[in-house]
């Protein structure tokens, strides 16, 4: 048996969150690199590797930029 839902109209608090990160397509500079070993999730990988095959770049590429954007906004 499932359990009904009741819904109100009590008004709901959020924070709105500026998006800081770029779209895929700026996410290619060269810059110096540090090998570094890393596991991510199965989904991200898939995501980047499709875009930048669409892109005709390279998925790490793109990986490495959103992580350099990330630290330059919270640096």
């Amino acid at each position: 048996m499932k359990k009904k839902i009741i819904y109100t109209d009590e008004p709901m608090e959020g924070v709105v969150v500026e998006d800081f990160l770029p779209p895929p397509e700026k996410l290619i500079l060269k810059e110096e690199k540090v090998k570094v070993t890393i596991s991510l999730s199965k989904h991200s990988v898939e995501f980047f590797k499709k875009r930048s095959k669409k892109l005709n770049t390279h998925y790490q590429k793109m990986i490495r930029r959103v992580l350099d954007i990330y630290v330059s906004r919270y640096q």
